[in-house]
């Protein structure tokens, strides 16, 4: 089963840099293209935790914005061995 969640979450993930590519491919700048993937991430982090009705208290965005911050430091550091 985590070999699954593993895979597809790597066919999501690149389904969305598909999908940002192809919007800087039709013009849209790369910062509007980032900014706008971080929104709807954001927008759909905040569903996944209070759903369509609730709100995050500060302890749920400092433990989302964690999670970006965790997720980001792997892929950086990802990145510096791959070179």
């Amino acid at each position: 089963m985590a070999e699954d969640k593993h895979e597809q979450h790597q066919a999501c993930m690149e389904r969305f840099i598909e999908l940002a590519n192809t919007m800087k491919d039709e013009g849209i700048g790369v910062d509007v293209v980032s900014w706008s993937l971080m929104s709807a991430s954001a927008v759909h982090a905040s569903y996944t935790v209070a759903g369509n009705e609730g709100g995050l208290t500060a302890s749920g965005i400092d433990k989302i914005a964690e999670a970006y911050k965790q997720n980001l430091a792997q892929l950086q550091a990802l990145k510096q061995r791959q070179q």
